[in-house]
């Protein structure tokens, strides 16, 4: 497949049309994409995989080794994201349009991954077009039961030059995704902690600061099962992504115990930032991101740090469905997001972390050539912000989420919900 050079790519459009974060327009406060991803939490994932039926209907699979043969490019193709994932512009699209002549119908119709499943998995189950070529969805519940019942095309990885050459090692061989089969990252972040040094005095360093007494009545947690599973998991010293069952009530053990200490103030499904900003907490567990843009936004000092026991990476990912009308227009979309400087335009405006290493040092220079502006400063300290561009010794002590299958997702869930929602 051919894919665009950088030399073909507007220089105007790499640089002049990017926008830093918020620049231009009013501010959302307290609205970020990640925290959009938990504003159904746990009950309206039940709810939704409920609701669709989580046994589902199964499609054959069998002639996937040969579906990529008769497909063509069409000239458009139409796409599904989150709220607030590229700049209000949509300059990569425009870019893309620009180099390729595929226009592009974007559409931020996902606001929550249980509810956007529910929406679409009956279509799938009847074989019908969904309204999407390609889709963003998270690594979870819902990425994995799409691929149990056969719903996502098989990537053609020969179509894919870009993600092969500048795609960080750790992006390319995933516990959900082994080979990156169905999946390419379009993002990611860490959940880590976070903590407001007007409150405390010392450094954070470990879990186990979430359970010291201390901090009695000023500790955040995350509802959602997968997050506060994978914290007692790794207080206990087990990889998340190897755990067994045995492993997952022995960590809900020591949450209860952590619950019942009376450390918690509240389970958060997304809004730990204003009471981490204000002293209603002192101490969260927090996304990486979050932190970043209300330092950056607001101009707090609050501290984020990846604990020494690690902490858990999550991404959210771009998937074709089988029933795309565009299958081969959505892999070169894909693969163009790969290009350094497309994937540093989007990092510049979500202030997350980019599959694409090399975004950092493409961002170093924009920094200097823009050297002595606002831009150019905002673009110096995100270089070297750790919650944007993890050194390797970080990414050395990230670990996936808890693997599981369709059937153990209710008895995993249940197990944890029984300590949030008591």
């Amino acid at each position: 497949m051919k894919h665009p050079s950088r030399a073909q790519l507007n220089p105007a459009l790499l640089r002049g049309l990017t926008r830093a974060r918020r620049t231009g327009g009013p501010a959302l406060p307290g609205l970020t994409r990640r925290r959009t991803l938990q504003a159904g939490g746990a009950a309206a994932a039940a709810l939704a995989l409920s609701a669709c039926g989580v046994g589902g209907q199964q499609r054959d699979t069998a002639d996937d080794a040969d579906y990529w043969a008769d497909k063509e490019e069409t000239g458009s193709l139409r796409w599904a994201n989150w709220p607030l994932y590229m700049d209000p512009d949509r300059t990569q699209i425009e870019q893309f349009t620009e180099a390729t002549g595929v226009d592009v119908a974007y559409r931020e119709d996902v606001q929550e991954a249980a509810s956007f499943f529910g929406q679409i998995q009956p279509k799938l189950a009847n074989g019908d077009d969904i309204g999407y070529d390609l889709i963003t969805l998270p690594n979870g519940f819902e990425f994995s039961k799409l691929v149990e019942l056969g719903y996502l095309v098989p990537l053609d990885h020969t179509q894919l030059p870009n993600f092969a050459d500048y795609a960080g090692e750790i992006y390319k061989n995933s516990a959900y995704d082994p080979g990156n089969r169905y999946s390419v990252p379009y993002t990611s972040g860490v959940t880590g902690i976070a903590y407001n040094p007007d409150y405390i005095d010392r450094e954070i360093t470990s879990i186990a600061d979430l359970w010291d007494p201390e901090f009695e009545g000023k500790v955040g947690m995350f509802a959602d099962p997968q997050e506060i599973a994978n914290f007692g998991l790794l207080f206990n010293g087990v990889n998340p992504a190897d755990s067994t069952k045995e492993d997952w009530e022995a960590a809900a053990e020591k949450l209860k115990e952590q619950r019942d200490s009376g450390v918690v103030r509240a389970y958060y499904d997304q809004d730990f930032i204003q009471p981490l900003t204000n002293g209603d907490l002192w101490i969260t567990m927090a996304w990486s991101g979050d932190i970043y843009q209300q330092n950056a936004e607001e101009g707090t000092n609050l501290r984020f740090v990846i604990p020494e026991e690690g902490a858990t990476l999550w991404t959210d990912n771009l998937l074709i469905p089988f029933t795309s009308k565009a299958p081969v227009d959505a892999l070169k979309l894909m693969d163009f997001l790969y290009e350094p400087e497309i994937a540093t335009g989007l990092t510049e405006y979500i202030s997350y972390i980019p599959p694409v290493p090399h975004a950092q040092e493409v961002m170093a220079e924009w920094a200097e050539a823009e050297d002595g502006t606002e831009r150019g400063e905002a673009l110096a300290e995100m270089v070297e912000s750790p919650l944007v561009f993890p050194s390797d010794g970080d990414y050395q002590n990230l670990h996936n989420y808890v693997a599981l299958e369709t059937d153990q997702q209710d008895e995993f869930s249940s197990i944890f919900q029984a300590i949030t929602q008591s």
